[in-house]
């Protein structure tokens, strides 16, 4: 995944989508992209409600907001336990109608949008901020419909993407306009789509536990697997068992990582003994290791599948955990698998993940943090953007 989901000050203080792997490398036009870049929020949901918008993010070290002619305030006055946030909401738009805001660059972050009530931030000491975390008990925010999308508008120009890493709510696409006049826009749902993914994942024992309704009847969100073992409701073993077969199936055979489709001289052999895969280059020199990781490594990628922000390990872990994430892993001698056809089909697997992508009208999601291993993210990107817009699509 393109995003470094940061904590500041313990788990439920998170600097707001910081992209970690993308260097701020000018380009030819960096000198020419405007200071302002108009974020246009069209509302085609089919719902009455007022809409809330949240520009949020960070910008020369400082974690702030932005308001709607894309001045940047760093936030202040945080304590321990943290305090309520100021109302720094903009008025988004009714249905069938659009509202731009202007996005300063240098900044990454995240454009939260709420439907109805509007969301509760809370800053924390250090001026850390507290974000919407509906699947930790006592949340403010677990009874609100709402979701985000992410960005970094720098000298490299703009990355925009929908995630579902966390959650799968609002249906919404986004886009990006170049100089060239063409728009690129992905992370939009077939007609019917969000209804598809939840009754696929309510037919399921398991992954309806993932399910979060209102009172009223309105379903609210699809927590991720990795959300909702957090939240105690989802068997946080789920994928031992199939763990267990993937690691051992290269005790006797290599297991052969290619992590760079621009570079496929770059080669890594790996092979089991016991519960660690070890990693050699094409010198035969050890590279690294890896102890076979848990369900929860895998639904977070982290923990035994950290991935370092280097060329050698990071790149193997990425690969590593988007195959155990698809269920690829133990039935390929060679990943990342690029065929889309062959994921998911082990059981058990990712149904979260499986139902999301098929429902997407361009088959592209970010539904776990390495989504972007072979190119399978919801993510659009100009180097020399004009404009860019996020557009709330029909829930049913």
């Amino acid at each position: 995944m393109r995003i470094n989901r940061k904590t500041l000050l313990g788990l439920a203080v998170a600097a707001v989508a910081v992209p970690a792997a993308i260097a701020v490398i000018p380009n030819a036009s960096a000198a020419t992209l405007p200071d302002l870049l108009p974020l246009t929020v069209t509302n085609n949901s089919g719902r009455t409600e007022a809409v809330h918008l949240y520009v949020l993010g960070e910008t020369g070290g400082k974690l702030g907001y932005v308001n709607e002619a894309g001045t940047f305030t760093a936030w202040s006055g945080g304590a321990n336990p943290p305090v309520p946030a100021p109302d720094v909401s903009i008025d988004g738009p009714a249905d069938g109608a659009s509202k731009t805001i202007e996005v300063p660059k240098g900044l990454s972050g995240r454009m939260y949008m709420s439907f109805g009530d509007k969301l509760d931030f809370r800053i924390a000491e250090n001026n850390g901020l507290v974000q919407p975390a509906p699947w930790a008990g006592g949340d403010a925010n677990s009874d609100i419909l709402f979701d985000w999308s992410e960005f970094t508008y720098n000298d490299s120009g703009v990355f925009l993407n929908s995630s579902q890493v966390d959650m799968f709510a609002v249906p919404h696409k986004v886009s990006v306009t170049g100089a060239d006049g063409r728009t690129a826009t992905t992370g939009e749902l077939k007609p019917g789509g969000r209804d598809a993914v939840i009754d696929g994942l309510k037919a399921d024992a398991d992954f309806s536990k993932l399910i979060q309704t209102r009172s009223d009847g309105t379903v609210l969100r699809v927590l991720s697997p990795g959300k909702g073992a957090d939240a105690g409701g989802f068997d946080p073993n789920y994928l031992a068992g199939y763990i267990d077969e993937a690691w051992a199936a290269y005790e006797s055979k290599d297991l052969t990582v290619k992590p760079f489709a621009d570079q496929p001289g770059k080669v890594f052999q790996g092979r089991t003994s016991g519960a660690v895969m070890t990693f050699t280059d094409s010198t035969g020199a050890q590279v690294a290791t890896f102890t076979k990781p848990s369900t929860s490594n895998v639904w977070g990628c982290d923990g035994n599948l950290g991935a370092p922000n280097d060329l050698v390990v990071g790149p193997i872990a990425r690969s590593l955990c988007a195959a155990l994430q698809r269920t690829t892993l133990g039935s390929l001698s060679e990943e990342p698998g690029t065929d889309p056809s062959t994921f998911y089909r082990h059981d058990p697997t990712n149904d979260y993940a499986k139902l999301i992508h098929e429902n997407m009208i361009d088959g592209k999601a970010y539904a776990f943090a390495f989504d972007d291993v072979a190119n399978q993210e919801s993510l659009v990107h100009a180097g020399d953007p004009t404009s860019i817009g996020i557009t709330l699509t029909p829930f049913h």
